[in-house]
């Protein structure tokens, strides 16, 4: 898959006054949209840095479809949607119907029947949220929960909500680098558009030649490939470590997990070339001692358990935006209206 051309930006996701109705990708949203969820966010977060309750969503329904196995991020939606008061339902998909030869469709169309107002969609597929949100459900909000090597757009709002939140300075002063598995990484994709709609003007790219996107060169301004770790990470404000995924190692694409530590795991030794307050960031689940060594995963800079907390309130900014929006939508609520 080519990482410069993959689905093209649609207009599905925003409503015609501009507000979000479905969250499927970062591509095709403005700088204006990617800042109003995180100013949402920041409200359910108080000063004491803990979650508030809101009942913005009470009386609504919000149905977890996991196509794909998840934990972190299905319990980090049930909690958001929870914390806003919705009634949440967790649809066992290997139980459903489409395990009895139901079409996706007709599966589909019965759970809106059931009164969803939002389904939070993750599948194998990519694509399959935007097919979903355009062709099968349009009245009912779809978020994105990772859907193939395509996009995981919470995951990247929250790595942006940690990255302001700990920095507190501009994305455009900021040199940021994600190592690893770029290739097959949604999280990478997602984290990239998000730092560049968002003005980075620094981001850099760390991976093997194997692990890397084809046609990398072609891929965008503003972003820099480095083959050599210890000089793509020189003077970094944040450094973003992916999980290496177990069925690349021992393949063409990753020799081993002691190689690719000595060559691309971030250590103590590797984490001093960078800036004195560079944080350090992962989407988890973590390989400790592959992709990070645990003195640095439990460490000073690392903001990992952080990104958890801001998850849950950039889930629930997305949940509660989408809401309104789709309302506003259908005509249900004025457009003047806000979170």
């Amino acid at each position: 898959m080519h990482l410069a051309k993959l689905h093209a930006p649609s207009q599905i996701q925003l409503n015609e006054h501009g507000n979000l109705k479905h969250f499927v990708t970062i591509e095709g949203l403005s700088k204006d949209t990617l800042n109003k969820i995180l100013d949402t966010a920041e409200t359910f977060i108080n000063d004491n840095n803990q979650l508030i309750t809101s009942p913005l969503l009470e009386g609504r329904t919000v149905m977890n479809l996991f196509f794909e196995n998840s934990t972190r991020t299905r319990t980090t939606f049930e909690a958001a949607a929870k914390r806003l008061s919705a009634n949440v339902l967790n649809i066992d998909i290997a139980r459903s119907s489409t395990a009895k030869g139901e079409t996706l469709r007709d599966t589909l169309w019965n759970l809106q029947a059931m009164a969803a107002d939002i389904f939070v969609v993750r599948h194998s597929s990519s694509g399959a949220a935007h097919f979903i949100a355009k062709d099968v459900c349009p009245n009912v909000a779809i978020i994105n929960a990772g859907d193939g090597q395509h996009a995981h757009p919470t995951q990247a709002m929250l790595d942006m909500l940690t990255i302001r939140r700990e920095t507190k300075k501009p994305f455009e002063e900021l040199s940021i680098a994600i190592i690893g598995d770029i290739k097959h990484s949604r999280v990478a994709r997602s984290d990239v558009a998000a730092l560049q709609t968002l003005g980075c003007k620094d981001i850099r790219v760390i991976a093997p030649n194997t692990l890397l996107p084809y046609g990398f060169s072609e891929y965008a301004e503003g972003v820099r490939l480095f083959n050599q770790m210890d000089e793509g990470v020189k003077d970094c404000d944040v450094i973003i470590t992916l999980r290496i995924q177990n069925e690349r190692i021992e393949s063409p694409a990753l020799a081993s997990q002691l190689e690719f530590h000595k060559m691309y795991g971030l250590n103590e030794a590797r984490l001093a070339l960078a800036k004195p307050d560079c944080i350090v960031m992962h989407p988890g689940p973590m390989n400790r001692g592959v992709e990070i060594t645990s003195s640095i995963a439990d460490g000073a800079q690392s903001v990992i358990l952080n990104q958890v907390t801001n998850g849950i309130a950039v889930r629930m900014a997305v949940l509660a935006l989408s809401m309104n929006g789709q309302l506003q939508a259908q005509g249900l609520l004025d457009a003047t209206s806000v979170v």
